[in-house]
């Protein structure tokens, strides 16, 4: 109430010493103010009246608003807009006041009256009131909601970080935005981690703090910030753990056979990243040559996070590669090894090469060929001669168990003849 009488006097002080005039004077603050006559009506009914309420209006940072008033029966009273919070006339009837060049004004058949605000900031934020000059004044009032998007502040947020393996860290993500942003926290690669003997996906708050971190906490985290005006907005922070090297091994103890090629494999552990060779059991290291066309060794490592695999391939074993090779792993914080022995084992049955396989079908088909010339009469080899000879004998197919056929038939046809003549003699004799 007394804001309103406060603003109900400066607009009568200003009617009185204008009267009806539409000329301004500065005001210390800077605003100028043009002031309306007020206009008193005996009868109630011809007074203005406001057909619905200002609505409140919501507009995010950086874009336009706009506050509608409407008023019918206006006649020949004016409208004016206020600023409440500030008590700054902003608009009188077809004239503005404020010397913000983001307000202008616009209305429509002396009834719809519009205030426009562009490029609205966060200072902008308030009530606003539009009032008609009757006596006493009419008014009514909206709210401006202005929102922002979520921001990281990054000068009190924390950077990539590292920390021994063991110790506790914190991790501090700020933001700012209207309504206060909420904020969490989750790994990059979506997958739960530890936090403080929990398996948690996500930490609400602006600090994470990991007790007893481990090498399984390494990896990038995002501090996710919201408020519900889009677009929610994240940082990545990477957490390195440090730790020593440790090592495994898959197979202690290989076997080979001379000829072969075999791959020994370690697999380590380690941040910052280690050094990775290998060394033979005199303590010489292994100098990969698989640049070279047909070199011994080849060591090549596969990475994968603060993980490597160390392998070493060995072509073409002798009885010199046989023995014990070690795979070694340095880093700042320390270093270790492990062994691997590589023993002879018996070479398994060779099976027979196409070469030698075709070779014993050549003999076989010479030894069928030759078993064949025995068979056949001299009047049949002497009509062949040269390839012609050959190419005849390529035609025929005889074989051992066709031969045995042809010799039991003519034994047969033998006993039988000589049966019927015995038979045939004994009946001229009987007779």
């Amino acid at each position: 109430m007394t804001l309103f009488l406060r603003l109900y006097c400066v607009i009568w002080i200003a009617l009185w010493t204008a009267c009806w005039s539409t000329t301004g004077r500065e005001l210390p603050n800077g605003q100028n103010v043009v002031s309306v006559e007020p206009i008193e009506v005996p009868n109630e009914s011809m007074y203005p009246r406001f057909t619905e309420p200002i609505p409140n209006v919501t507009v995010r940072v950086g874009r336009d608003a706009l506050l509608a008033c409407v008023v019918d029966n206006l006649r020949g009273f004016k409208v004016a807009w206020v600023r409440m919070d500030t008590q700054t006339i902003l608009s009188i009837h077809h004239n503005i006041i404020t010397q913000n060049p983001r307000i202008s004004l616009s209305y429509n058949d002396h009834r719809s009256w519009y205030l426009h605000i562009k490029n609205v900031q966060e200072v902008d934020r308030g009530w606003y009131m539009c009032q008609v000059n009757t006596d006493p004044m009419r008014s009514r009032k909206g709210y401006l909601h202005v929102v922002v998007p979520p921001s990281i502040i990054d000068n009190m947020t924390s950077v990539d970080t590292v920390v021994r393996e063991g110790n506790n860290v914190t991790l501090v993500c700020r933001a700012s935005g209207y309504p206060e942003p909420y904020v969490m926290w989750r790994r990059e690669d979506g997958q739960d981690f530890n936090y403080n003997g929990q398996s948690v996906a996500a930490v609400d708050g602006e600090t994470l703090t990991i007790s007893k971190v481990s090498r399984l906490h390494m990896g990038a985290y995002l501090c996710i910030a919201s408020n519900e005006v889009p677009p929610s907005i994240s940082k990545r922070i990477m957490l390195m753990v440090q730790f020593p090297p440790m090592l495994s091994i898959p197979n202690q103890l290989e076997g080979a056979y001379i000829g072969q090629d075999v791959t020994l494999e370690c697999h380590t552990e380690a941040y910052p990243s280690s050094i990775n060779y290998w060394t033979t059991d005199r303590g010489d290291m292994i100098i990969s040559e698989m640049e070279i066309v047909g070199g011994k060794y080849e060591a090549f490592p596969v990475d994968s996070g603060y993980n490597k695999f160390m392998m070493l391939k060995i072509r073409n074993i002798t009885k010199e590669d046989f023995g014990f090779y070690k795979c070694i792993a340095k880093n700042s914080l320390g270093e270790t090894d492990g062994i691997i022995k590589l023993d002879e084992i018996p070479a398994p049955p060779s099976a027979f090469t196409t070469t030698q396989k075709s070779i014993l079908d050549n003999q076989t088909i010479r030894k069928k060929g030759q078993l064949q010339n025995t068979q056949t009469n001299d009047a049949i080899t002497s009509n062949f001669q040269g390839e012609v000879y050959g190419e005849q004998i390529r035609d025929f197919d005889f074989d051992e168990d066709n031969s045995a056929n042809a010799v039991a038939l003519n034994n047969l046809v033998f006993i039988f003849i000589v049966l019927y003549s015995i038979i045939c003699g004994y009946y001229i004799l009987l007779v």
